[in-house]
């Protein structure tokens, strides 16, 4: 909850000072959406805490799959995107968040088929 509300929060001060002041958030530039960045690695690290990990080796093996599985799947995400721009007539109000979210959805459907192999 720590880290949703964080971000969340911070989602919502980027959006009031870019429409109250452009300027403002034209010199904070990149610095905003670090903040969240810095919450999800936060999430990663208590995350592997809670797993209580036997070696530190196991724990960058899991942190290390953990972030090439997020490559994989943010890497599918905008192909399968890119491939829906170009040859698919997409209703306009699914265009953009909506076919966003149904796609994640299933490819998070997808994914959770990795949830059987035992290793």
């Amino acid at each position: 909850m720590f880290i949703a509300v964080i971000a969340s929060m911070t989602q919502l001060v980027e959006m009031t000072v870019e429409k109250y002041s452009p300027a403002l958030y034209s010199s904070l530039g990149i610095f905003l959406p670090l903040i969240a960045v810095n919450c999800a690695i936060l999430g990663g690290s208590l995350f592997m805490q809670q797993r209580d990990f036997p070696s530190v080796w196991t724990a960058v093996c899991a942190g290390g799959g953990w972030g090439l599985g997020w490559l994989l799947a943010i890497t599918a995400i905008a192909a399968i995107r890119e491939r829906l721009a170009t040859y698919s007539n997409i209703p306009r109000p699914l265009r953009g968040v909506g076919i966003t979210f149904i796609l994640t959805a299933l490819m998070g459907i997808a994914f959770m088929s990795f949830l059987g192999i035992k290793i």
